[in-house]
């Protein structure tokens, strides 16, 4: 009874102190009271200070909004390939009512690309997931975000659809055996709809499809082995274009960077996966990359004569090059080298202080994990021989 009466106060505060009746109260948006479920819209986050004493009165800690989405950008910039006409462009299209909305649906995964996203782009301590997406773009549906579930949910899903202007994002594999029936997407009045016939549906009227993760993009862990529910990436199933994130999980800032193009309406370059060459074949500054992890790690010798050499055990490998010990880095194409794990320090930093680790660099070989062959039958931990 305490807790609710504390939201109730929220709520009151926040319509008194608001900026009037013909605007959304954030508290009750918070709560999934507007228009019975959780859907905000580009310019609901209008008054941030509002917001945040709704929110401390009602028990609750200050989450990211569009403003922060928009900081967050400023700094990371480089890591995004945004120049000033880029963030600007951005600004704009987060203030622009008429932004797409964005369907994001779960199919077979871990929701582990959902978390990395969330992870990153928290400005301290564990975000309140509800607002981390929802806070920076017109979020329609997420079922680890959302607060509401059920038919008010899924009708606002429909509702969306029906309009067409939305950006879809899909994470997780597509079940096609047993006519999808192994994967529920969701319900509505009793009557269930597969995570295969959602996929075929949504792609058909997006503006735009994006994978998120390596076993929406291609089938990843989900499909391997001998794979009894049939999964199969969203492309394979559909045959319409996507833009693929690939990664388990995916690299927060390219769900980030895919997000921004969407927003700013700039085309994307693909390679023969799907896969932005801006990510996944190029350097930051857009020269053309070397075509493998392994030609450009500082850990193989033909790039660095001074390493030492190649790792027989993990007993003793740190610095030396792990192909011996299930590295797949020579049939990668990936920028993981110089963009996973911000550390504990100044977020000023330039993207080259900030960033310092990767899988190799903690002494892990690499898996592979951005590339369709992955997981493949074969150990992590032996020599790659794909």
């Amino acid at each position: 009874m305490k807790a609710f009466a504390a939201f109730e106060r929220g709520i009151s505060d926040a319509w008194t102190e608001g900026p009037g009746p013909t605007k959304e109260c954030p508290i009750i948006r918070r709560y999934g009271l507007y228009r019975g479920v959780y859907s905000s819209s580009i310019t609901s986050l209008h008054c941030d200070e509002v917001s945040v004493r709704g929110r401390e009165k009602a028990g609750e800690k200050m989450a990211i909004t569009r403003r922060s989405f928009m900081k967050y950008c400023g700094l990371a910039a480089g890591a995004l390939g945004l120049d000033s006409t880029g963030l600007g462009l951005l600004q704009k299209a987060l203030a622009n009512p008429l932004a797409p909305s964005v369907i994001w649906l779960q199919g077979a995964a871990c929701a582990g690309c959902s978390v990395s996203l969330l992870n990153r782009i928290s400005d301290a301590g564990p975000a309140t997931v509800t607002e981390v997406l929802t806070g920076a773009i017109n979020l329609v549906y997420h079922t680890t975000l959302m607060t509401p579930a059920g038919d008010p949910a899924v009708a606002e899903l429909r509702r969306v659809y029906e309009n067409g202007s939305y950006v879809l994002v899909l994470e997780g594999g597509v079940p096609t055996a047993a006519g999808g029936a192994t994967c529920i997407a969701h319900s509505l009045h009793g009557e269930e709809t597969t995570f295969q016939q959602a996929v075929q549906e949504m792609t058909a009227r997006a503006l735009a499809t994006v994978c998120v993760g390596t076993c929406s993009s291609f089938g990843g862990i989900p499909a391997s082995g001998s794979n009894p529910t049939s999964v199969v990436g969203v492309s394979q199933l559909t045959g319409r274009p996507t833009i693929n994130i690939s990664g388990c999980p995916a690299n927060p800032d390219w769900v980030v960077w895919a997000v921004v193009q969407l927003l700013t309406g700039t085309p994307v370059d693909l390679d023969s996966d799907g896969r932005p060459t801006a990510l996944y074949g190029t350097n930051l500054a857009g020269a053309v990359a070397p075509a493998t992890l392994h030609d450009k790690c500082p850990r193989n010798r033909d790039v660095n004569p001074n390493a030492p050499t190649a790792a027989t055990s993990f007993d003793n490998c740190n610095g030396r090059c792990l192909l011996d010990l299930g590295c797949r880095g020579p049939v990668v194409k990936s920028r993981c080298d110089g963009c996973w794990n911000i550390k504990a320090a100044d977020p000023t930093d330039p993207p080259s202080e900030r960033w310092r680790n990767w899988c190799v660099g903690a002494n892990a070989p690499c898996q592979g994990c951005v590339e369709k062959t992955f997981p493949g039958p074969q150990s992590f931990f032996e020599f790659y021989e794909g």
